[in-house]
């Protein structure tokens, strides 16, 4: 460094984020039923896009995904902001124990920060 320049701290913009993943795995009979009615219903409000199993929304800066499996249908929400992330997993949670209420659906989050 030359004597007149001055060391400048890292703009925000420099400084990566972090990235925070949740993740719902729940069991059931009928993933594709319940896939198909949570993204029928959602899309009233919110766009999905769908490619096979996989049906993905954006909601402000955090991405929800649907995912079906073989007994389980796998919610996801991934993001850099936490509140973001509260709220794709209120969405998509509320949403899929209220259409199987029935079945006793219940959907428990697990979340990871990623550096």
């Amino acid at each position: 460094m030359k004597l007149n320049e001055q060391a400048h701290p890292p703009c925000l913009e420099d400084i990566p984020l972090p990235t925070y993943t949740s993740r719902a795995d729940v069991a059931t009979d009928s993933p594709e039923r319940y896939a198909k009615q949570l993204v029928a219903h959602l899309s009233r409000k919110i766009e999905f896009s769908t490619d096979g199993p996989t049906s993905t929304t954006t909601i402000a800066d955090t991405t929800g995904q649907v995912i079906i499996g073989d007994g389980v249908l796998t919610l996801t929400a991934t993001g850099t902001d936490p509140e973001g992330i509260a709220r794709v997993e209120h969405v998509l949670g509320s949403h899929l124990e209220r259409f199987g209420q029935r079945k006793e659906l219940v959907v428990t989050w697990t979340r990871t920060e990623e550096a």
